[in-house]
């Protein structure tokens, strides 16, 4: 088991890759805080994780609140002995619009809940983290958090942020033991693509066929960004910080 005896958090873990995620992190042998505002899909995921054997929380929290981030950690510690080893900041929200059309609150909770999030999830996490000498952040960019995109600028300005943030946490703190990498994906299977098709006035169907022009020829799935978390997360990545893995079926290549 490659985070065997672990204590992770997972952000945004009741659906998409959050989910994925928090499920493939106690099959590989970790204890999951799920965190996330949907009190039913969190429960889910939990009892998911229990039925195979796992050992998970669930903590309904948001985390564009400084309050909610601050009880996400303490509560992790409480339940699982006092430790934190990752921290998979996910949580995040989409709002396909341009600079004009964008909404000062459609600004503020993508942002919010993207980078802001990151931060105070990272903030609370961190003392934790620098007392055992020893610690994983995994920040949730995008590949458009590097090359932007098109009726996205809330969400790019987001991640892109992300990507940065990602590369000054990893200076701060790697002399004392913690990585900070950031997983950017491109398309994913998750309901963030159907918010996107609607607003782009496209079928679902039609909007799916467009992944044909990427050089892999689809979309990803969750359970395959869960892997890449996993190998971001694990001892795998040892010698790997400050660094953005692009996860996208040969997007920004092609």
């Amino acid at each position: 088991m490659k985070l065997k005896d672990r204590v992770a958090i997972i952000t945004g873990a009741t659906s998409g890759i959050g989910e994925a995620s928090a499920l493939l992190f106690a099959e590989e042998g970790a204890k999951v805080m799920v965190t996330g505002r949907d009190d039913a899909r969190g429960r889910r995921v939990v009892a998911a994780i229990a039925a195979a054997g796992g050992t998970a929380v669930f903590v309904r929290a948001d985390v564009r609140l400084p309050g909610d981030c601050e009880r996400i950690v303490a509560e992790t510690l409480r339940a699982f002995g006092g430790r934190l080893d990752i921290l998979f900041n996910n949580a995040g929200e989409f709002h396909p619009h341009n600079a004009i059309d964008c909404t000062e609150e459609e600004w503020d909770a993508t942002v919010d809940s993207s980078l802001k999030g990151a931060w105070l999830m990272a903030r609370y996490s961190l003392p934790t983290m620098i007392a055992q000498r020893r610690g994983v952040i995994i920040n949730e960019a995008s590949g458009w958090g590097i090359l932007g995109g098109d009726e996205a600028v809330a969400y790019c300005a987001a991640k892109g942020g992300l990507v940065v943030m990602t590369k000054a946490m990893a200076i701060d703190h790697g002399k004392q033991g913690i990585r900070v990498n950031c997983l950017c994906p491109g398309d994913v299977e998750t309901p963030m693509l159907a918010t996107d098709a609607e607003a782009r006035r496209m079928t679902y169907a039609d909007y799916m066929k467009g992944a044909a022009n990427r050089p892999l020829g689809r979309v990803g799935t969750p359970a395959e960004l869960a892997r890449a978390a996993l190998f971001l997360a694990s001892d795998d990545s040892s010698f790997m910080t400050g660094a953005a893995l692009v996860v996208d079926g040969g997007g920004i290549a092609g």
